[in-house]
């Protein structure tokens, strides 16, 4: 396992931050100091920038310039500044988004943060941030660096802050809100309703019928994942819904611009909950979709620089 150094990847961590934010100098220099260390040896992580749309966050896209994710755990989880309410957007608390719903507040900024690697006071739901057991640790290494950085020496206390906010509340709270806000969305009623000869058969609450789609421009596809993707009857009449609803996501968010790719489960009741793509390229009809038709959509709505996917500004 020592003969692996950590995954860095600088460009998406720069890229996570929201627009009109950049890395700050402290992360950036940790990068490089992790740079061919031993993986595992002050902690189980890599260093890859991540929007919250593909972080364990309920309906995530909107919340994309709220947080600047720069780490990610083996088990999926996610670590990064926090742009909440009233916080400091220079110097934002660190958070963590468990894959399995922790939602913690890890440090009330970056430089404590790698203080606590060094100290490795995290409890047991954050232990990937801890150095792994077959590894030779390198905690003291990275203390003895910290103390020559000039954002701070990484010896300040996170303890007795009552002032910090309260991110798992704003989180479950988020979740909540988004379910209840999708449950009576008028456009998802009615494409419940137009799918209910899909309706899962079983009658648990968690049984779905999974279903996904891409628009890009002009193009459409719709299938419903039964044994690999499928084609369906009801894909055709439900076209105009679907670029409904994203015409209107669009006016909701304009920054975020049209989303490419859309999945969403049926659930027993007739509810459906939806998740958002806005950075893949969606495959129609067999082949990737048409650059041109991408195009045309980030004309009619654009988006920040650092928002617009690598393969269509690459093209």
């Amino acid at each position: 396992m020592s003969d692996t150094s950590y995954p860095i990847d600088l460009d998406s961590v720069r890229g996570a931050f929201p627009p009109g934010l950049e890395a700050p100098p402290l992360l950036v220099d940790f990068a490089a100091w992790l740079n061919g260390r031993p993986w595992g040896s002050v902690g189980c992580f890599s260093l890859q920038g991540q929007f919250s749309d593909s972080a364990p966050i309920v309906d995530g896209s909107p919340l994309r310039d709220r947080f600047s994710l720069f780490m990610r755990l083996p088990d999926g989880s996610a670590v990064g500044g926090w742009y909440g309410a009233g916080l400091d957007r220079d110097n934002p608390p660190i958070v963590g988004l468990g894959s399995e719903g922790d939602y913690e507040l890890l440090a009330p900024s970056l430089d404590v943060l790698l203080a606590k690697l060094t100290s490795q006071t995290f409890d047991d739901a954050w232990s990937d941030l801890k150095p792994h057991d077959e590894v030779e640790p390198q905690t003291v290494e990275l203390a003895q660096w910290l103390v020559g950085q000039p954002a701070g020496d990484g010896t300040a206390c996170d303890d007795g802050a009552p002032d910090m906010p309260d991110f798992r509340g704003f989180m479950e709270k988020w979740s909540r809100d988004r379910e209840d806000y999708w449950a009576n969305h008028r456009l998802m009623a009615e494409l419940g309703w137009r799918l209910a000869a899909h309706l899962p058969k079983g009658k648990k609450p968690w049984d779905q019928t999974r279903f996904e789609v891409a628009i890009v421009g002009k193009q459409y596809q719709a299938s419903v994942l039964t044994r690999g993707p499928q084609p369906f009857e009801e894909a055709v009449s439900i076209e105009s819904l679907l670029r409904d609803l994203r015409e209107e996501m669009r006016k909701a968010q304009p920054e975020l611009g049209l989303w490419y790719a859309m999945k969403f489960g049926l659930y027993a009741d007739g509810r459906v909950m939806p998740s958002f793509e806005y950075d893949v390229r969606p495959t129609i009809d067999g082949a990737p979709a048409l650059l041109s038709e991408a195009k045309a959509d980030l004309v009619r709505a654009p988006r920040p620089e650092r928002w617009v996917p690598k393969w269509l500004v690459e093209a």
